[in-house]
C-alpha cells in the first residue's frame, strides 16, 4: 500500500497540470480526458466516460466475488480568478481550483496506480471522477445515468480537504456532516411608470423591502438540532439603474439551508407563502424557482467504522470536531443507494480558506489521502 518516489513525483506533476487548466462545472471535458490519459496504463477492467456529463468511472475487478466499493472525487473548478504567484497557477482567466478538487482527483489517481499493480482480491473498486459538484447537479446526473446501475456500489467513500485543521488530521463522524441547501430565485413583476408619476405603475419596492427581512427571520433553531433552518439573502435587484423610471420588476436570490431534507421541504413552503402574500398585497405577479440543490449528506455508521479502522491502522489522528458543517456537498446523493461516508482531511492551520483566490491544495495530502482510501479498500476487498 505504498507509493514509490516516482509515483509521488508523477502524481504531483499531474495535480499541478490539473491546477493549470481548470474547468468549471459541466465544462470538464478536457479534465476528464487528462484523467483517462494519465491512468490508461493502470489496466482498469472497464472505463466509463460521459457519466452524468463529463464523469469518468474506472473499474478494477478482483478474481473472487465481493462487494463493490466506490471512491469519489470531483473534476470541476470554480469561476474565481486566481491571485497567486505559484509556478503552476491557473492559465485560464477567471477560473481556478480554489476548492482543491485537483488534489482530490489526484488521490484517486494514486489509487489507480496501486490497483493497476495489484487489483482487489475480490469484488470491485470503482474510482468515480465526478463532474459538477459545485453546482449540486453532478452526483445527481451520475446516479441518474442508466450506466450507473452497472457499477452501483455497496459502499461509497469520499473526502474533502479542510483548511484550518492541522495537516493530515481527519474529521469524521456518523450522521449529518453537511447541510441540505438550495438557491431560491424570486421574481416579482409589476408595471413600470415615469418616475414623476409612480402612481401609474405597480412597484415591487414594498414587497422587496418586506421580503428580505422576513425571509431571514424564517431561520431558527440550534445548528445542532434537526429543526435548524437558515435563510441568507444573497442578492436583490429592482428596476433599471436610471432616475427616470419607477421600477416594475424585481428579483431576490436567497439560499435556504437545513440539516435534514425533510426540514427543507417545510422551509421552502414557508418561504413560498411569504412571497405569495407579499406579491398579492402589492398587486404583483410572482414566480419562484430553485437552483443548485444539495441534499443533506449523512454518514452511514458502518461506512464510518470502516474509515475509522483504516485511520487507526495507518496511525492517522481523527476526531469529530467541526462536524457537522453548514456548507453543502452533493456526495449525499450516493448515500441514497449505498452505505456512504465522507471525511475531512486537514490541509493545514495557516492555509488560505477554500474558495479564496490564493488557495492551493497541499501536495503532501496526496499520499495521506491515498493511504486512507487504500487501507479502506484492502480491508474490505483484500
Amino acid at each position: 500500500m505504498e507509493l514509490t518516489n516516482q509515483d509521488i513525483s508523477d502524481l504531483v506533476a499531474f495535480r499541478r497540470e490539473l491546477h493549470r487548466y481548470p474547468e468549471v462545472s459541466n465544462e470538464e471535458e478536457q479534465t476528464a480526458r487528462r484523467v483517462v490519459e494519465f491512468l490508461a496504463g493502470t489496466g482498469p477492467a472497464e472505463v466509463l466516460t460521459g457519466l452524468g456529463g463529463h464523469g469518468v468511472a474506472m473499474v478494477y475487478e478482483g478474481e473472487q466475488p465481493g462487494p463493490t466499493v466506490l471512491f469519489r472525487s470531483e473534476l470541476d473548478a470554480l469561476p474565481i480568478e486566481e491571485l497567486s504567484e505559484i509556478p503552476h497557477r491557473s492559465l485560464v482567466p477567471g477560473k481556478s481550483h480554489m476548492c482543491g478538487h485537483d488534489g482530490h482527483s489526484t488521490i484517486l489517481a494514486a489509487l489507480a496506480r496501486q490497483f493497476g499493480r495489484r487489483p482487489p482480491a475480490r469484488g470491485r473498486v470503482v474510482l468515480m471522477f465526478q463532474p459538477a459538484e459545485e453546482t449540486g447537479d453532478g452526483a445527481v446526473g451520475v446516479v441518474a445515468d442508466p450506466r450507473y446501475q452497472r457499477i452501483r456500489p455497496d459502499f461509497a467513500f469520499s473526502l474533502h480537504n479542510l483548511p484550518g485543521t492541522p495537516l493530515g488530521h481527519v474529521r469524521l463522524k456518523p450522521g449529518v456532516v453537511n447541510c441540505a441547501s438550495r438557491g431560491m430565485r424570486i421574481t416579482l413583476q409589476g408595471r413600470t411608470a415615469h418616475s414623476s408619476m409612480p402612481e401609474n405603475g405597480v412597484s415591487p419596492m414594498l414587497a422587496v423591502s418586506r421580503l428580505m427581512p422576513a425571509l431571514s427571520k424564517l431561520g431558527g433553531g440550534s445548528f445542532h438540532d434537526d429543526d435548524f433552518a437558515m435563510v441568507t439573502v444573497a442578492h436583490a435587484s429592482m428596476g433599471e439603474p436610471v432616475f427616470g423610471i419607477a421600477p416594475g420588476h424585481a428579483e431576490i436570490l436567497a439560499t435556504l439551508r437545513t440539516r435534514l431534507d425533510e426540514r427543507m421541504a417545510d422551509l421552502c413552503a414557508s418561504a413560498e407563502a411569504l412571497v405569495r402574500d407579499a406579491a398579492e398585497e402589492n398587486g404583483l405577479r410572482h414566480a419562484v424557482d430553485y437552483h443548485e440543490i444539495f441534499v443533506a449528506s449523512l454518514n452511514d455508521p458502518e461506512a464510518v467504522a470502516h474509515l475509522r479502522a483504516a485511520l487507526d491502522a495507518e496511525n492517522i489522528p481523527h476526531d469529530e470536531e467541526q462536524l457537522p458543517m453548514r456548507a453543502s456537498e452533493d456526495f449525499g446523493v450516493f448515500g441514497h443507494s449505498s452505505k456512504s461516508a465522507m471525511f475531512f482531511l486537514g490541509a493545514g492551520v495557516d492555509r488560505p480558506s477554500l474558495h479564496n483566490p490564493d488557495y492551493d491544495f497541499p501536495d503532501d495530502l496526496i499520499a495521506i489521502g491515498a493511504r486512507i482510501f487504500m487501507r479502506t479498500a484492502r480491508n474490505l476487498l483484500g
